[in-house]
């Protein structure tokens, strides 16, 4: 059912829940995994910051190359994208462009006594606009990401 599966990233180590879930799915019944990074992109014209960008990008494919190893080790494959804009709509995009069967997404925890505050998070916007479903995995961290 889902053989193309997205995890967006996002440098940190939050990110192993959903890396673990993405790997579980897949070593269970085959299929391939994508860890996409998003660089958020300044208002300013891409020239001005280009080397600026180029750091970010090798910073952002070293790390990535880090959390492959689970996926690796497990005998998933696995690939590794990098795009520039805005997160949620990055995500989104690539997604619906790379035929993606299911987005595996970090979330935060929603604190119930003020369920609103969670709601321009990358990742219920993800969850909302995506056109392919989308499994939010829940941390035990505490905080929107």
């Amino acid at each position: 059912m889902f053989d193309k599966l997205l995890v967006p990233v996002d440098l940190s180590d939050r990110n192993a829940r959903a890396i673990a879930a993405a790997r579980d799915i897949v070593a269970e019944r085959g299929g391939e995994v994508t860890l996409l990074h998003v660089i958020e992109t300044l208002d300013l014209p891409y020239e001005e910051l280009e080397e600026f960008y180029k750091r970010l990008e090798t910073r952002a494919a070293s790390a990535m190359e880090a959390m492959t190893e689970p996926l690796r080790v497990a005998g998933v494959p696995v690939d590794q994208e990098v795009c520039y804009g805005r997160r949620a709509e990055e995500i989104v995009r690539y997604a619906a462009d790379n035929g993606v069967d299911l987005i595996v997404l970090n979330s935060h925890r929603v604190d119930l006594s003020n369920p609103g505050a969670g709601w321009t998070t990358t990742s219920y916007k993800v969850a909302i606009l995506s056109q392919c479903p989308v499994l939010l995995v829940k941390g035990k961290e505490e905080g929107p990401e």
